[in-house]
């Protein structure tokens, strides 16, 4: 795997006081992914195999956190990242 994140460039292209907000607006995600993988985890241990559906949902999460990660914790942009699970 491989992930490129472009450096921006900083008093151009971020807000100051803008942090704050995204790490309020990522924590309803995460809270989510931890809720999809409680419920998984007993389907898991009743049934015996992880539903596809949640799996595909924490994989697809996984995959937006990446791009939240660079949103609200690595600052490397302003543009909140589109909750695509692809």
């Amino acid at each position: 795997m491989h992930l490129n994140v472009d450096y921006p460039d900083v008093p151009r292209d971020l807000n100051r006081w803008l942090p704050l907000i995204k790490w309020l607006l990522a924590l309803p995600h995460y809270l989510g992914v931890v809720l999809v993988t409680i419920i998984a985890w007993f389907a898991i241990l009743f049934t015996g195999h992880y539903p596809r559906a949640l799996f595909d949902y924490v994989v697809g999460t996984g995959r937006w956190a990446t791009r939240v990660w660079a949103y609200a914790f690595l600052l490397a942009t302003d543009a909140y990242p589109p909750f695509s699970l692809r």
